[in-house]
Parts: structure tokens; C-alpha cells; sequence
């Protein structure tokens, strides 16, 4: 292991925070940078002890001029050979070494361990947050506001060690010489300070809010960006790009504003602090002058309060850009902030223990969650399937069977009752330790943007390659996966499948996800319009194969076309939220109600249209 490597290895880059962020800056800072402040402050530490050189600098300046005052150019050399040998020695030796460690222990130790610390962890917190935190804000917003946050809170840490410790050690410094020239020159430069140090406090709350400001606007403008071009289909099938553009352009219009507003406050606040720095090396070698003129000083001082001031006055624009861009760095952090650090709506139970292997009887009991409103969701459910049972579930749109899935597989808590798994209740169970014990199909399937072969093995990342090939020709995706070539000529398993399986038809899709489900051998097998996307001929050569899949399985299966559920043990029909009729498909049919109607209204086994509206 090179040392390199090891250096770098001193913050460890991905290690776990301890508890929720914060809500307040301070405290939300010291969450993200938690594990790292060892590190942070000796990079401080040497910035600072660089800081200090540039001083020292000036003393040698001085101290060379004041020899070479003092004595002959004829015995110069021999006289001060010590002193030109020290000199020599600080500019070639010890100045570089100071520089050179400051800016490794920024740029190895520092700047590639905390972005990643804070990114994952905040990445970490977001992963954690319930379904309805994504469902109510834009997907590019929230990755945006995720890179955001991480990013600027690196630049806060970098640029406080790298220029705030630096400069301190350096005006600190300067002071000491000042005091040992004549108190009244460093009387001068506190007064300089004091009106750097007030200019600093009007402007850089201003310059906060207005970053912030615009960091938000900008994390809008992704947002809507995003979106646009996640459903470019539709916006090309209905001709909307001209729509698409006028949106877009509105947000981006407030970037601008908002920018322009920012632009305003940050040139008005370099304009202040750079006639500040003008107005120092007056001060201060005006002021050695006048004391050399009276014999109380040396021209030597004279040399070295000049360099001090024009470093000083040269690092104030440096400092004063760089905090501008700290203060910049904190608005968006506290932007980032606002939209990441909520807490987490739907988190496990602290006393959560792991779901067991389980049977599968899954128990509604009394169940109501209507989101939050008065209506809509389930109402007062009482269902109990049997371990090993497969459940048709029928209903119109809205009827409650996609909320029923949902309060299984824990994505909402219920407001009224309890859902249990084997006696389990849910909320007492972790929650990835209950999706481990479910596999699903929905008719929306999910793809990764990644090979056919990681998508498929999503559902057990363990399984090795003669497993995904079983899935695969389980769900009669195996020929069409062998014949796919993506644009990087990646072939077959390998082969990408674009944003969300865009580069797959439906049924393909479906297929793979079906594979995937076949993989993860789960005890409780939930379908969600499973098999809605494929032709007859595919559904019904992946039928047989979901009979053999559901064998020993407790099976819910949500569907609209009725033939796909006739088969099963029991059917329950949902309207308005409501168990409404129970029993087998014959039994259901003998009773003449609801499920008979949809079944004489079906045209190709579907509930139609007008059913909804009913």
C-alpha cells in the first residue's frame, strides 16, 4: 500500500452518522463532518503553520535589509553568513515542506474523503425516507439537492482551512511583528481589522440568503429539466416540446433573476473590501515611515511592514472571495438542508426486530388508511389468508387493491387495525426484513439502468449465473435477452437497458421483472396486474410456469382481466375501500352480484371502463 493511500485513508470516507440530521445549521454541519474533525483540524493546524510563513517572510526581508544597513558590502557575506544560510534555508527548505504538507492534508486527506462521507450519508437518510417523500417532489431535485448539500458543505471545510486558518495565523502573526515595530502601527491594523471584520458581517448574511436563494432556484430548474426528459415520449406524442420549453424557460427565468440579485450583493461587497485593502499598506508603511523619520524604527521594519501589508492586502481579496464563497457554500447548504434533513415519516420501530423466514398467513385486521383524507384507501378490512392460500383480488380502479399491497409490504402504516405476517405485526418488524419475505409484480415494472443480468439478479444478489439463466427461461425472457445488443454493443445478459427499460417493449419488461420475482423465492408472492403487458401466447406459456412458481407460495393477485384470477383458491371483491363479496370464482358467480356483473360485462375478461365509473 503506498503511502498515499494511506494518508488518504485517515477519514473514512463512507462511514455511518450516528442518528437523524440535524435541523439547525450548526448542529447539521457537525453531523455531516462527524468522524473527520481529528483530520480536519491538524489540515487547520498546518494551513495555519503555513499562514505563519509568510510572516516570517517578512522578518527575513527585514532582517536582511537591516544587515546589509549595518555593515559594508565588503564583509556582508562574511558577517551574516549564518543569517543568508537560515535565509536560504526557509525559502528552499522549510517554507516549501509547510506548503507542501498544508496542501496535502487538503488535497489527499481532506477534499477526496468528505464529499463522499456527507454524500452517502445523506444519500443514506433520503433512501430511508417513506414512498410519499418521492411522490411529492421531483426525482432530479432531490439527487440535485443530495450533490448540492454534500458538495458545499466540502467547499465550507476545504476553503475554512485552506484560507480562514491560513489568513488568521497570518494577521495574528503580523500583529506580534506590528507590536515589536511600535504599538501604534499594530493599533492600526486592529482598527483596519475591525472595519474588514464589520464590512464582512453587513454583506455575508445577504450574500447567504441570496445564495440560497438561487440554489434553490437552480435545484427547480433540474427538477423540471428532468422531468421533461424522463417522459420525453409523452411529451413527443402529445407535441408538447413548445409546452415543455415555455416551463422550462419560466424556471429558468427565476434562475436568472434570482442570479442577477446575487450578482448585485457580491460586487458590491468585493468593491468595499478591495478599497479596504487599499487603504491598509497606507496605513501601515505610512506609518513605519513616519516612525523611521524619528529614529524610532529601522528601515529593515519599514521593508517588513510594507510586505506584511501588501500580503495582508493582497490575501484580503482572496479572503474575501473565498468567503463569499463559504457564506455562498452555507446558503445552499441550508437550502439542502431543508429539503433533506426532514425526518423520516415512515422509519422502523426502535425495539424492531428481523422478520423470520415465515409461512406466509397474512392477517388484515380491521384495517382503515384513507392517506390521510376522510375517504379513499380501505376501510375496516377483515381478511386473513391462509399460509400456502392464493387470493384473487378484483375490483374497479380506486377500489383500494393497490393500498391494500401497499399496507402490506408496509409503504403506509394503517391508521386504524393491524397487518400481520404469521402473527407478526408489520410495524414491529424491520422493514427490509419484511420486503425480503415478499415478491412482487407490478404492471408499472421497475428497470435499472443497468445490464439485463443486474436487473434480473436484483432479486437475489447472491445468485450466480445458471440461477438467472433458470429465472430468465422461467418467465420466457431467456431467447429475447440472448438476442439484445445496446448502443455500446454490450450483448445479451450484459446489454444495458436504458433509463427505466426504455430500450424494452412492455412485455419484455414485464418478463424480466417476472424473472427477477422467480429469483427472489419469496414465501408471499404479491401480482399486480403481473402478466398485463403480454400477449396471449406469452401470458399463457408463462402461466403454467406461475403455477409451478406459486406452489407452497401465499399468493395476492390483483387483477383487472378476470380469466388470470379465475383459477384461484378465493376471490375477494373491494368496492369504495370495502370487502364487498368473498368465495370462489363459482361461488361468486352463483351469487349474481358485483363480480358476476364484471364477469357478463367482460370483453376479453376485463373490467371495463364504465364499471370504474359505477
Amino acid at each position: 500500500m503506498s503511502i498515499v493511500t494511506r494518508i488518504g485513508g485517515l477519514i473514512e470516507a463512507f462511514r455511518p452518522a450516528e442518528g437523524p440530521p440535524p435541523q439547525t445549521l450548526g448542529a447539521f454541519f457537525r453531523w455531516c463532518l462527524s468522524g473527520s474533525w481529528p483530520m480536519l483540524w491538524i489540515a487547520g493546524v498546518l494551513s495555519a503553520i503555513a499562514g505563519g510563513m509568510e510572516v516570517v517572510s517578512a522578518l527575513f526581508l527585514g532582517w536582511v535589509i537591516d544587515a546589509a544597513v549595518e555593515t559594508g558590502a565588503e564583509v556582508f557575506f562574511t558577517q551574516h553568513f549564518w543569517l543568508l544560510v537560515a535565509f536560504v534555508g526557509f525559502y528552499l527548505i522549510l517554507r516549501p515542506l509547510a506548503f507542501a504538507a498544508s496542501a496535502a492534508s487538503n488535497s489527499i486527506i481532506v477534499g477526496p474523503n468528505v464529499l463522499p462521507l456527507v454524500l452517502s450519508r445523506l444519500h443514506r437518510w433520503t433512501l430511508g425516507q417513506a414512498v410519499t417523500f418521492f411522490d411529492n417532489d421531483f426525482a432530479g431535485r432531490i439527487a440535485q439537492k443530495q450533490m448540492q448539500a454534500a458538495r458545499a458543505v466540502t467547499d465550507v471545510a476545504t476553503e475554512v482551512i485552506n484560507t480562514v486558518a491560513f489568513a488568521l495565523a497570518s494577521v495574528i502573526g503580523s500583529i506580534v511583528f506590528l507590536v515589536a515595530v511600535d504599538y501604534r502601527v499594530a493599533l492600526a491594523l486592529l482598527a483596519w481589522l475591525v472595519a474588514f471584520v464589520f464590512t464582512i458581517r453587513f454583506f455575508m448574511p445577504r450574500v447567504r440568503v441570496n445564495s440560497a436563494a438561487r440554489a434553490s432556484a437552480r435545484a427547480m430548474v433540474t427538477g423540471q429539466v428532468v422531468d421533461t426528459i424522463t417522459n420525453i415520449k409523452t411529451v413527443k406524442l402529445f407535441a408538447h416540446a413548445a409546452f415543455e420549453d415555455r416551463v422550462a424557460l419560466k424556471a429558468m427565468q427565476v434562475f436568472r433573476d434570482r442570479s442577477l440579485e446575487f450578482g448585485k450583493i457580491s460586487t458590491l461587497f468585493r468593491f468595499s473590501l478591495m478599497t479596504l485593502a487599499g487603504a491598509l499598506p497606507l496605513m501601515l508603511i505610512g506609518g513605519t515611515i513616519l516612525l523611521w523619520t524619528s529614529g524610532q524604527t529601522t528601515a529593515g521594519a519599514i521593508a517588513a511592514a510594507g510586505a506584511i501589508s501588501m500580503r495582508i492586502a493582497q490575501m484580503s481579496g482572496w479572503v474575501s472571495f473565498t468567503l463569499m464563497s463559504i457564506y455562498t457554500s452555507v446558503g445552499e447548504v441550508e437550502d439542502g438542508m431543508q429539503t433533506l434533513a426532514v425526518p423520516h415519516t415512515l422509519g422502523d420501530n426502535p425495539d424492531a426486530v428481523s422478520l423470520p423466514r415465515v409461512k406466509g398467513e397474512v392477517t388484515f385486521d380491521n384495517v382503515t388508511f384513507a392517506y390521510g383524507r376522510k375517504r379513499g384507501g380501505v376501510e375496516n378490512i377483515k381478511l386473513t389468508i391462509r399460509a400456502g392460500e392464493k387470493l384473487g383480488i378484483v375490483g374497479a380502479s380506486g377500489a383500494g387493491k393497490s393500498t391494500l399491497v401497499s399496507l402490506l409490504l408496509r409503504l403506509y402504516d394503517a391508521e386504524k387495525g393491524a397487518v400481520l405476517i404469521d402473527g407478526h405485526d408489520v410495524r414491529e418488524v424491520t422493514q427490509e426484513s419484511l420486503r425480503r419475505q415478499i415478491g412482487m409484480v407490478t404492471q408499472e415494472t421497475a428497470m435499472f439502468n443497468r445490464s439485463a443480468r443486474d436487473n434480473i439478479r436484483y432479486g437475489r444478489p447472491d445468485a450466480d449465473d445458471a440461477d438467472v439463466i433458470a429465472a430468465t427461461r422461467a418467465a420466457e425472457a431467456h431467447d429475447f435477452i440472448v438476442n439484445m445488443v445496446d448502443h455500446n454493443d454490450r450483448k445479451g445478459y450484459d446489454a444495458y437497458l436504458g433509463e427505466r427499460g426504455v430500450k424494452l417493449s412492455g412485455g419484455q419488461r414485464q418478463r424480466i421483472a417476472l424473472a427477477r420475482t422467480f429469483l427472489k423465492d419469496a414465501p408471499i408472492l404479491v401480482l399486480d396486474e403481473a402478466t398485463s403487458a403480454l400477449d396471449s401466447e406469452v401470458e399463457a406459456a408463462i402461466q403454467a410456469t406461475l403455477g409451478r412458481v406459486m406452489e407452497g407460495k401465499t399468493v395476492l393477485a390483483i387483477a383487472h382481466r378476470l380469466s388470470t384470477i379465475a383459477e384461484m383458491d378465493r376471490i375477494v371483491v373491494l368496492d369504495n375501500g370495502r370487502i364487498v363479496e368473498e368465495g370462489s370464482h363459482e361461488a361468486l358467480l352463483a351469487q349474481e352480484g358485483l363480480y358476476a356483473r364484471y364477469w357478463s360485462r367482460q370483453s376479453g375478461g376485463f373490467i371495463g371502463s364504465e364499471e370504474a365509473a359505477e
